[in-house]
């Protein structure tokens, strides 16, 4: 399906996260160990929060680990919050709409996983969008219809309540058409300030998300790693899979779950889909 990567913490070099862990996104895009493909080269994309209102973000349908372009942005751009995700289609077309992450105002999201059968159930989820938002749809993709949802369910005023909300619907949806695992997600989105991250499927059995260690236990554990010096105490990466083989350096994230990155303390809390009524 596709990797991706949210990191929040100390603003660094995007090519400290992207290029240089040895298992980094980029090396994932050709050698993926723990996704549905080993091949991720459907496009990709980065978003970052930095000067201005919104967040920035680079779509290119180039595979990641073949374009200049974000070599070059990665080894000029510094944030404290970004996102990044290598794209393996699940059937839409490679165009740079389709990439993620998505962007709506402040919110950024995106989407490793499937709704199942999308060409069945599209219409339907289509016509659920608030009529004002849906001419911001750009692309074809079941992820963006899925962010879409989210936001007509209130995600920029109650992020689990509104992805628990589209999923219950999405489920719905997709068992009245006979379908019986509608959904497979791994998702994250973020506001520019708190970063949310979900692993859910239908059938119980997610794509693999990891969160890593706290930093001040990292640094006990391998001082050897210059990067653990240069970042703060609350500074977290979310990812789809490990990026270094590091021991007690990664955490799954549960099966059915979800967890909230924010200043102070992170959360970890189960993930309940809510039906419509």
């Amino acid at each position: 399906m596709c990797r991706w990567l949210a990191y929040s913490g100390t603003p660094v070099l995007m090519d400290n996260l992207l290029y240089k862990p040895e298992h980094s996104l980029i090396d994932q895009s050709l050698h993926s160990q723990l996704g549905a493909e080993t091949t991720n080269g459907d496009g990709f994309g980065v978003g970052w929060y930095g000067i201005g209102d919104t967040p920035g973000v680079f779509h290119s349908i180039e595979p990641a680990w073949n374009d200049r372009n974000l070599r070059e942005i990665a080894m000029h751009v510094q944030s404290g919050l970004v996102f990044a995700h290598i794209r393996a289609s699940s059937g839409s077309p490679v165009q740079q709409t389709n990439c993620h992450p998505f962007r709506h105002g402040r919110w950024l999201w995106m989407h490793n996983g499937l709704i199942r059968d999308f060409h069945r159930v599209k219409r339907e989820l289509a016509f659920a969008v608030d009529p004002s938002l849906y001419p911001a749809i750009e692309g074809s993709t079941d992820s963006e219809t899925f962010f879409y949802l989210a936001l007509t369910m209130g995600l920029e005023d109650d992020p689990p309540g509104a992805v628990e909300r589209a999923v219950g619907y999405i489920e719905h949806v997709g068992r009245s058409h006979g379908i019986a695992h509608p959904i497979q997600m791994t998702v994250a989105t973020t506001d520019g300030s708190s970063v949310w991250a979900f692993r859910y499927s239908s059938e119980g059995k997610s794509r693999s998300l990891f969160y890593s260690t706290d930093v001040p236990r990292l640094r006990e554990l391998h001082p050897e790693l210059w990067f653990l010096g240069v970042v703060d105490d609350e500074s977290r990466l979310i990812v789809s899979e490990p990026l270094r083989d590091l021991p007690d350096a990664w955490n799954e994230v549960p099966e059915s779950s979800y967890g909230v990155v924010q200043p102070g303390q992170d959360d970890l809390r189960p993930f309940t889909p809510r039906p419509p009524t």
